[in-house]
């Protein structure tokens, strides 16, 4: 038959909301993450970390360890397979070069892995394995006056200093000033759905499920670590249970699953346990940031600065860009941004939800609400006097900025113009009642990926992409996306994902995955449409087109495209407990098109709720004697639970881009940005007490309250 028979579309499916297609199966326990798959004859290997936070390996006793009941091998620097250096995703990675040399860089390094016959002889085995250490003096303590504190080079992800006009100079011709310091702790993603591997050899092919963000990626690099062929390295990731930026990489588990099959030649499971994953899969780094303002008394910024300080491990930088948020929101003739980071003897950093934005937001939107008291201004008409038109740094124009659309109908739904400015001025009982409000922005990337979409011989269509659904409704988008491109109904499309054979595509991640596989899926879908316009019948085997968007995002660079949102809080605060109560949320964005209005809402509601838990909650603690974190599990590491979290409104508004022709800007990660901003700012409209660092906690609120501070 001819593929297009049958029912067109009578109305476009994207910007409708669905529910998600693999629902019902997550919610029955059909849906299997990378840990519950079943393999034949399936070894578990389970990881031994390090218990000092610098030094060397000295000695492995694994004999006994071997006679014990279960044990296969037990993997450690004198007998792993050897791997290959090579240059990944963002250059060469020392944090997956494990068991290679005696080398200990941090607290929770991999020393060893034990495979076992069940997962419990594994653990247990682990457990009475003896290593000892040639301990060395460690250094853990994070400040933005640690004398150890460089500029880092610029890379393709990072800008380290940006500057135009005279900073001092401005800064003394204002007539209003704010100079503060703003910290942020160390934070951790803690997924659902633990890291987990499974490799196995099938037929002379090396099999991988991995619980990841980007399959194609971890496959070239398991290829180039291992010296194989990359069509020989097949990764898959069906169903992910929550990442954050935890999974965007290769992680240790997929590198010791596939060493210890190697070894045992047995299919290997490794899981690392929730205290392994506070370790060796990124975390978000502490920051201390600058910020100085200089206005004049109606508001308008003269002098701009933000330096942003962080910190990163001993044998990988990686640069929390938190001062990078201001090159986008305000403009001043004296306009400054910069990075500083320090290497210490804790774990590598990596990217955690809106990385750099989300830190960087507290600080500068803190400040920019201080600056607004200090001009006697509400906050957020002293936003509106600092529109930028074209953008701040780069100078290049915004592809759509409806930052003020935000602000006008939030304003009106949480109902601000009621507000009255005076600090401590509301109050019922015992709780002291405030409300604030904070930008946020987060750009709207896109990265080249392919798809291949198959029209089938019984009139359906199969859509083939390495995309990867971390639980935020990918499939249902794509699918939704396909079938417009297609102009068919959404039975007709059946969407396969997260398999490296289907070829290259950008990892979920950055808030880049939807719009770059819609460009991919589009495309082919185009090419396809035009196949079978040509005379004949579709053959028994289907009839694919392929895309490579490559060459044609090039184009959409020449511009500054971003995702925008206003963030308002309602917080109560306990004066005789230190209690901050957030007792309602409303956000409003501008994110171009949106592909699924139920999923996206679920996706803004998920990352404001994240900004609650970082503004009152979540604090990794190190202990300096030892350099191991006090706090790595989930009784110890406090985030938002149920009972924390009020109603919770989002909403959009109108923001066309007419650019791409996908109009979508991406929202994975814009909810997180500004909410603990909006939050702190509310914080001090109940008390008059400013918080400068995060989290605000009860005891520092009855300290700063009984300081008057």
């Amino acid at each position: 038959m001819t593929a297009m028979t049958g029912t067109v579309a009578a109305a476009g499916t994207v910007g409708a909301s669905r529910t998600r297609m693999e629902g019902r199966a997550k919610v029955t326990g059909a849906a299997r993450y990378a840990g519950e798959i079943p393999f034949a004859d399936l070894a578990h290997g389970w990881l031994v970390a390090s218990t000092i936070a610098r030094g060397r390996v000295r000695s492995v006793e694994s004999a006994p360890v071997l006679a014990m009941p279960g044990v296969l091998a037990v993997l450690h620097h004198q007998n792993a397979p050897r791997l290959e250096e090579f240059a990944g995703m963002l250059g060469p990675d020392p944090t997956i070069q494990i068991l290679q040399n005696d080398r200990v860089p941090h607290v929770g390094w991999p020393v060893a892995l034990v495979v076992a016959e069940t997962s419990e002889q594994a653990r247990e085995a682990a457990d009475a394995l003896v290593i000892r250490y040639d301990q060395e003096p460690h250094d853990i303590a994070f400040s933005a006056q640690h004398p150890g504190m460089y500029t880092p080079d610029d890379s393709p992800l990072l800008v380290t200093e940006t500057g135009k006009g005279d900073i001092e100079a401005g800064l003394a011709a204002s007539a209003v000033v704010v100079d503060e310091e703003y910290t942020t702790p160390e934070e951790h993603h803690n997924a659902m759905e633990p890291h987990a591997a499974m490799a196995r050899w099938d037929s002379g092919r090396l099999e991988v499920v991995d619980s990841n963000q980007g399959p194609f990626a971890v496959a070239q690099d398991l290829a180039k670590m291992f010296s194989l062929d990359l069509a020989s390295v097949r990764v898959r990731s069906e169903h992910v249970g929550g990442a954050f930026g935890s999974k965007g990489l290769t992680r240790p588990p997929v590198v010791l699953a596939v060493m210890a099959a190697i070894v045992t030649d047995r299919p290997v499971r490794v899981v690392l346990t929730r205290r392994q994953m506070f370790s060796v899969v990124g975390y978000r780094s502490p920051t201390a940031q600058r910020v100085r303002l200089g206005a004049d008394t109606d508001g308008r910024l003269r002098a701009f600065d933000h330096q942003a300080a962080s910190l990163t491990s001993t044998i990988h930088e990686f640069v929390e860009s938190s001062a990078g948020i201001g090159r986008v929101m305000y403009d001043a003739d004296a306009h400054h941004t910069s990075h500083r980071v320090v290497r210490l003897d804790v774990p590598t950093p990596s990217w955690m939800r809106a990385p750099g934005e989300a830190p960087g937001s507290f600080a500068l939107e803190s400040a920019i609400d201080e600056l607004a008291h200090k001009c006697g201004m509400d906050p957020i008409a002293l936003r509106a006097r600092n529109e930028p038109a074209v953008g701040p740094v780069s100078g290049l124009p915004f592809s759509s900025r409806n930052v003020l659309g935000c602000f006008e109908e939030g304003a009106r739904r949480f109902g601000w113009a009621d507000r009255d400015p005076r600090p401590g001025a509301a109050r019922e009982g015992r709780w002291l009642l405030g409300t604030g409000t904070a930008a946020a922005t987060y750009p709207a990337r896109v990265a080249p990926s392919t798809a291949a979409v198959t029209a089938e011989a019984d009139g359906t269509f199969t859509v083939r992409i390495t995309a990867v659904d971390l639980g935020t409704g990918a499939r249902t988008a794509l699918t939704q996306i396909a079938a417009d491109a297609l102009e068919v109904e959404l039975d007709r499309i059946q969407v396969k994902i997260a398999d490296s054979d289907f070829g290259q595509a950008m990892i979920a991640g950055g808030s880049m995955g939807t719009r770059s596989w819609a460009l991919a899926i589009t495309a082919a879908a185009t090419e396809l449409r035009a196949q079978l316009a040509l005379p004949g019948d579709i053959p028994s085997d289907g009839i694919t087109a392929r895309s490579d968007t490559a060459e044609a995002i090039g184009a959409l660079a020449r511009q500054e495209r971003h995702s925008f949102g206003a963030q308002f809080a309602e917080v109560a605060v306990d004066v005789t407990t230190g209690e901050v109560r957030v007792r309602r949320m409303l956000g409003i964005f501008a994110a171009g098109r949106v592909v699924n209005p139920l999923t996206a809402r679920s996706q803004l509601i998920g990352g404001m709720t994240w900004g609650l838990s970082m503004a009152l909650h979540e604090e990794a603690i190190r202990d300096q004697a030892s350099g191991a974190h006090v706090n790595a599990d989930l009784a110890g590491y406090h985030f938002a639970s149920n009972a924390d979290v009020p109603v919770i409104e989002v909403d959009w508004v109108d923001d066309p881009d007419t650019h791409d022709p996908t109009g979508i800007k991406g929202l994975g990660e814009i909810g997180i940005v500004g909410a603990a901003a909006a939050i702190a700012n509310a914080v001090w409209h109940a008390t008059g007490v400013r918080h400068r660092d995060l989290p605000i906690r009860p005891d520092r609120v009855l300290l700063a309250g009984s300081r008057g501070c």
